[in-house]
């Protein structure tokens, strides 16, 4: 398949990233009782510091090779597409095999200085091999992405969230007997292995595409060349953009390290505080992060989208584009954010049985809205060449967050809660700091009403939604829960349909209900 539109190719990612956190959670919620929290804090621990090296390998090249992608695609220009693939995926390659030996070489140091738990080592090794898998994926995935093709993406992102389940839990179980220690590397070894099986995926659906494309007549080459070297194009585009995410997952990384050690110096115990972490990173961020499916499509498909108005110097596609996305994510993201705070502790507690650590979602939940306005902000910025704005931003946000980290955790009266009041900061500070670069690049306002009315409908579903869950004359705690979810989204919905936040003009944009 082709090219789709800006919509459409949203509505693919968005399928499968509603799809991907669905069944994300089954091991979520299976894994704690497999291994319990403190297996799920090994599991966690080792990810900062991966999650670093990721970024240096995989995260600016493949967005500079979607923005390349989609301008050499308008341009025709076949023989710059294959040029940029070659090269980025020699760059990658270099860069994984470099860093997957360095890891295995400094395994034992990181594990038992750094990460405060030596338990951890067996998990950090059986994550090495991700690293080219990576590096490979990232880059096809680019490609497609600029091909504005966001099927191999979606189909891809779906397989590997079902092998992973499969193999994590397989693998968890099969080595328990071994040591908790040795369940959490197994865990690993099937997130690899889901990994693995995606990125055949999108190799196999590039061969596809370039053999429906070699049976066609082939594209005319472009003669207009840019006068800077393809090479110089790619890095200027990539190290901004690997610099800005770098900082944020160095700041991931830090801050693992600094809630350990706060938390040690406020008395908790090492296994204690193994555990409180695995609650806050495996348990409560990823409920938070389940409705970033719609936002992270929405970043997806705004870079090649706004690259190519940009392109074009089309302003008023730039503003309705992003207006689009800021709105739905608004939109949708309120309702979550309503339940995730009214029914926190159920929530948590038919998730994973344990209703005290809906504590952390309840501080969480009231911060989520900006969580997911700043993915299109971010991506808005990269589009439009301003990366080193989102690099500014998301730096002053990391130093706040680790110096709060640093402060609060560390004393008894907060303990793990005061990572949390951290993080919140964190994200309102990053949010506002890229709304206020946008909205200065492009003198872009939202209209307040669009804010005014979100409010009143949410503040509606919150009342129906307490009412519901806190009456007594029928049902046990798990129907009121999900009737309460149910009556409240319901309430929702005829809400932001009698205040006009979306009609039926919305409606007809979305494929497969409106026209083609």
């Amino acid at each position: 398949m082709g090219k789709q539109s800006f919509i459409k190719g949203t509505m693919i990612l968005l399928a499968a990233g509603i799809v991907n956190r669905i069944l994300g959670f089954v091991p979520r919620i299976a894994l704690p009782r497999i291994i319990g929290p403190e297996g799920v804090g090994l599991y966690q621990l080792g990810y900062p510091f991966m999650i670093v090296i990721i970024t240096i390998i995989s995260s600016g090249i493949p967005l500079a090779v979607a923005k390349l992608v989609a301008e050499a695609d308008s341009n025709k220009d076949e023989r710059k597409i294959r040029s940029i693939l070659r090269i980025s995926l020699a760059v990658t390659g270099v860069l994984a095999v470099f860093f997957t030996l360095f890891c295995l070489w400094a395994a034992p140091w990181i594990t038992s200085r750094l990460l405060t738990d030596e338990r951890v080592y067996y998990t950090f090794v059986s994550m090495c091999p991700i690293l080219p898998i990576v590096a490979v994926s990232a880059v096809y995935r680019g490609y497609f992405q600029g091909r504005q093709n966001m099927i191999p993406t979606a189909v891809s992102q779906v397989v590997e969230t079902l092998v992973r389940i499969v193999a994590m839990l397989t693998f968890a179980s099969i080595l328990l007997p071994q040591g908790i220690q040795w369940a959490a590397a197994g865990a690993m070894i099937g997130v690899v292995v889901g990994e693995l099986f995606g990125m055949l995926v999108l190799l196999y659906s590039f061969w596809r595409s370039k053999a429906r494309q070699n049976r066609s007549k082939p594209m005319e080459e472009s003669k207009g060349r840019s006068d800077r070297p393809l090479p110089k194009q790619l890095f200027s585009i990539a190290v901004p953009v690997t610099a800005s995410k770098l900082v944020g997952s160095a700041s991931y990384l830090l801050e693992s390290i600094l809630i350990a050690q706060s938390l040690a110096v406020a008395g908790v115990a090492t296994a204690l505080a193994t555990a409180q972490y695995g609650v806050l990173q495996g348990m409560i961020i990823p409920i938070l992060l389940l409705p970033g499916a719609l936002t992270y499509s929405l970043s997806i498909s705004l870079i090649p989208t706004l690259s190519e108005a940009a392109a074009r110097k089309d302003m008023k596609t730039i503003h309705k584009r992003l207006h689009q996305s800021l709105r739905l994510a608004l939109v949708t993201g309120a309702p979550f954010v309503v339940i995730m705070f009214v029914l926190a502790e159920p929530l948590c507690y038919f998730l994973y049985k344990n209703a005290e650590v809906g504590k952390m979602l309840k501080m969480m939940a009231p911060v989520a809205l900006f969580l997911y306005f700043q993915g299109p902000l971010q991506a808005a910025l990269q589009a439009l060449d301003r990366p080193g704005s989102a690099l500014t931003n998301t730096l002053i946000g990391a130093v706040v967050k680790l110096a709060l980290i640093g402060y609060l955790a560390s004393r008894p009266q907060w303990g793990i809660l005061g990572a949390v009041v951290a993080i919140n900061v964190n994200i309102v500070l990053v949010t506002l700091l890229h709304w206020r670069s946008v909205s200065r690049l492009l003198n872009f306002r939202m209209h307040g009403t669009d804010y005014l009315k979100t409010a009143i409908a949410a503040a509606v579903m919150g009342i129906c939604c307490y009412a519901v869950m806190n009456q007594t004359l029928y049902g046990g705690p798990l129907l009121r829960f999900l009737a309460a979810s149910a009556i409240s989204a319901i309430v929702y919905l005829i809400g932001i349909f009698a205040l006009k936040l979306v009609d039926r003009s919305d409606m007809t944009r979305i494929p497969w209900i409106g026209k083609k």
